[in-house]
């Protein structure tokens, strides 16, 4: 065993899974778990805790699973995260917890999050909860959105005995999770379903179909429905787009509803109630997460797919494993070009979308450097469909029909970063609702954090 190279992950091979939806990543046996765990050296002065948004106790549990005590290593886990399973899949471990892993220095660092998963899927196939609160406090909380802010915060309140009840404005629990995740990342039925299942054994309760702000108020939800606390984590499922010419034709999709229909709705199925077009050629406009979950969902629909983004990879902030397996898939990837403008039929259907090739200037305020156009050097991309993954806004719903809570311009809530409390006494946020689309594991930071924010007001302490 070479203890400066990671166990290898085994994979479903590339030309097979572009043409299907089942999980890209196969995970570890617990052979390969306990191999890569007595890799760590388990610091006195963990490093990797430091980057993880949810403080697991990441030393602890990874020996643990070195010592084959797969259970154990689930209680420590489950001590901090809600959705383990979850974000053994989908965080970006390279730039947090693998980021400031020590063994990395000389080598490769610790498979940290593979491990995550591999304890979270034993503990769902042995039937292992996590542990609940041993008494109730008396008092409720309403928790606004089923999504990783939303269940990390109900699973803690619920941990510290208060009666919580998620109310989500979709006919499925899950959120972003649910909708916005494809399958051959995130399964389903065996990783979120269960995850969330694991949130309700703690006593929360999930009522569906409720739209905040029109179904009732979180004004109402103090005053009328008896809750003493509300947590809105309602996310950001508004999309934007270039406001180029051409941007309403017939073919052209936000991320958002390509997703939401493909992963919520099934729509890849033929026989589903609201199909979606199988285009033969698409471009995906952006270079984030969503913009990959997008092309590979596309890829899989039968489509020869595009990704055209205006900086260089470099630049690209999907994360390193997604755009590697995107390339392995067959996606083809047209760096520094921005779409000017959409081009349509006789009909009004997307023909064929017209770039800029984009060469890179000065640094912008994120530190990443500006995209400057090339006068002249204007091309053609023939394809039937675009799909828009320019970022997503939260949706003024909320926030426009609750009095005295206070949002930034760019319609976001305003939230203390530490504990989450906004301008209105007893109402806490977190997540994409305050922060605009970020990342699963600092949505599911911020409900965690909040969380105490809460459980401090009620206990009179803040």
């Amino acid at each position: 065993m070479d203890v400066l190279k990671k166990v290898p992950v085994r994979e479903q091979d590339p030309k097979v899974r572009a043409t299907n939806f089942e999980e890209v990543c196969l995970g570890y046996n617990s052979e390969e778990a306990m191999e890569e765990a007595s890799r760590c050296i388990n610091c006195k002065n963990a490093q990797c805790m430091k980057g993880c948004p949810v403080a697991i106790n990441i030393p602890g549990f990874i020996e643990q699973v070195k010592n084959g005590d797969f259970n154990k290593a689930y209680e420590i886990i489950s001590e901090s995260s809600a959705l383990p399973a979850v974000c053994g899949r989908v965080c970006p471990q390279e730039s947090q917890c693998e980021g400031k892993c020590i063994r990395g220095i000389k080598g490769e660092p610790i498979s940290i999050g593979k491990l995550e998963r591999f304890v979270a899927d034993y503990a769902s196939e042995h039937g292992v909860k996590p542990a609940g609160a041993k008494e109730k406090k008396g008092q409720k909380v309403a928790v606004i959105g089923s999504g990783p802010a939303g269940l990390t915060c109900a699973g803690d309140l619920a941990k510290m005995g208060y009666d919580v009840t998620i109310f989500e404005a979709l006919h499925q629990a899950g959120g972003v999770l649910v909708y916005g995740i494809p399958e051959f990342r995130l399964p389903k039925e065996k990783v979120v379903a269960k995850e969330i299942e694991n949130v309700k054994s703690l006593g929360v309760k999930i009522e569906t179909n409720v739209v905040v702000g029109k179904s009732v108020t979180v004004d109402e939800l103090l005053t009328d429905e008896g809750f003493d606390a509300v947590f809105i984590g309602s996310g950001a499922g508004l999309p934007k787009f270039m406001g180029i010419p051409g941007e309403n034709a017939n073919g052209v999709f936000s991320a958002n509803e390509y997703l939401t229909r493909s992963n919520l709705m099934k729509a890849f199925d033929e026989n589903s109630t609201t199909p979606i077009m199988h285009a033969k050629k698409v471009a995906v406009v952006g270079g984030g997460n969503v913009a990959m979950d997008a092309a590979r969902t596309a890829l899989r629909l039968g489509a020869e797919v595009h990704v055209v983004y205006r900086r260089s990879e470099e630049e690209l902030p999907a994360r390193v494993e997604e755009v590697h397996h995107a390339k392995e898939e067959g996606i083809i990837f047209n760096l520094l070009t921005n779409p000017v403008e959409i081009l349509t039929d006789e009909n009004g259907w997307v023909k064929g979308i017209k770039c800029i090739r984009m060469e890179l200037g000065e640094p912008d305020e994120s530190g990443r450097r500006s995209p400057v156009e090339i006068p002249g050097s204007e091309f053609e991309i023939e394809v039937d469909a675009v799909i828009m993954a320019l970022g997503t806004s939260p949706n003024p719903l909320i926030s426009s029909t609750t009095k005295g809570l206070e949002v930034n311009k760019r319609k976001c809530i305003v939230a203390e970063e530490e504990f989450g409390k906004t301008s209105k006494t007893g109402v806490y946020a977190g997540g994409d609702a305050v922060t605009g689309a970020a990342t699963v594991i600092l949505a599911m930071g911020a409900g965690k954090n909040a969380a105490k924010g809460i459980d401090e007001y009620l206990r009179g302490l803040r």
